[in-house]
């Protein structure tokens, strides 16, 4: 069965309307798979950037390229480069349409990103962890921006997967080791009390299922696999992964939520594990029945888990249909769908 053939009549419509310039460019680049030449795209696209949330989060930009306070951009959350950055990602945003994220990106990239390849929230290699690492190598991927400094930051991250080349944290002065958050392999964190974090994890594979086959070096290729086998240790539906201070999962996996900042949620780790090619596993298939069934009788699925008055903007509802998780969830859909059938 086509993924489209499970929509109601006006699931599409619903995300096109012209009065969400963001959503209907996302809906039209992601779900309808429109050709980037054409001139209805190419409004759409302008659209978002001028209209939508995009122009909203970039008219909050310092002229030097930074968000709420100079430096590294992890702090003030919600608001500060790193997380302005991120969302600009998940909105679409892109530098060929405003030379700000450009900008906004060269900033971060001098300010941020530590010379070991670590993207951190201190401006020390120290201020590490999975989840900022992962979602700033998606950011910059997913933004179209490049940067030599990239490539050594896939390959901190993959070692930081893998273990190759890195010593222990009790050994400071080794030149590549793991830190204090960033505590060990197989997404060891200190926030979980040393345990493998699955919230990291995901971020960083998503990360990954994002980069071009040709730039998967064997090292990459050794942390995809090995990142993959963890987040297949237990039934995604369930999120059964090691919880530090607790017994057990956090209720968020299944929430679902947009933006997606540190905190994941179900859908995005089927997203990742889709994008990496195992959308037709039957491992995911208790996840898929869970997402389906999340949608209410109009085929629209609504805003849970929210960053109301956090960021710079708010993005509907708590608890109300939404056009942003709708998209997220046909997304997944769709790419499941497709998978399937090829």
């Amino acid at each position: 069965m086509n993924w489209q053939d499970r929509l109601k009549a006006d699931t599409l419509p619903w995300l096109l309307e012209p009065d969400d310039p963001g959503v209907r460019f996302l809906a039209m680049r992601d779900l309808l798979d429109s050709n980037p030449e054409d001139a209805e795209f190419q409004a759409a696209r302008e659209a978002a950037h001028k209209d939508g949330p995009i122009a909203g989060i970039l008219a909050e930009m310092e002229e030097d390229g930074f968000w709420a306070r100079p430096g590294p951009g992890y702090n003030p959350k919600y608001r500060s480069s790193v997380w302005s950055l991120i969302l600009l990602a998940q909105l679409g945003a892109s530098p060929e349409v405003d030379a700000r994220i450009e900008r906004a990106c060269a900033y971060l990239f001098e300010h941020g990103l530590a010379a070991g390849g670590q993207f951190t929230a201190s401006g020390a290699p120290s201020g590490t962890a999975d989840c900022l690492q992962g979602n700033m190598c998606w950011a910059f991927l997913e933004l179209g921006y490049e940067d030599p400094g990239l490539e050594k930051a896939f390959e901190w991250m993959a070692r930081t997967v893998t273990g190759d080349g890195l010593a222990p944290n009790t050994e400071p002065k080794a030149p590549l080791r793991f830190y204090a958050s960033q505590c060990g392999p197989t997404f060891a964190c200190g926030s979980n009390n040393k345990l493998p974090c699955a919230w990291g994890g995901v971020k960083v594979m998503l990360a990954f299922s994002q980069l071009p086959a040709e730039k998967r070096t064997p090292l990459i290729e050794r942390a995809i696999q090995h990142g993959v086998d963890f987040l297949f240790s237990v039934d995604p539906a369930e999120a059964d992964y090691p919880t530090g201070w607790t017994d057990k999962p956090s209720r968020n996996w299944w929430k679902f939520g947009f933006p997606v900042f540190y905190i994941t949620d179900l859908l995005q780790n089927v997203e990742t594990l889709v994008a990496l090619g195992y959308g037709g596993d039957p491992r995911l298939a208790n996840a898929i029945e869970i997402i389906r069934d999340k949608k209410d009788d109009q085929g629209r699925w609504s805003l849970e888990y929210h960053y109301t008055g956090k960021t710079w903007l708010d993005f509907g509802e708590v608890r109300k249909p939404n056009k942003w998780v709708t998209l997220r969830a046909l997304r997944v859909l769709k790419a499941h769908s497709e998978s399937l059938e090829n």
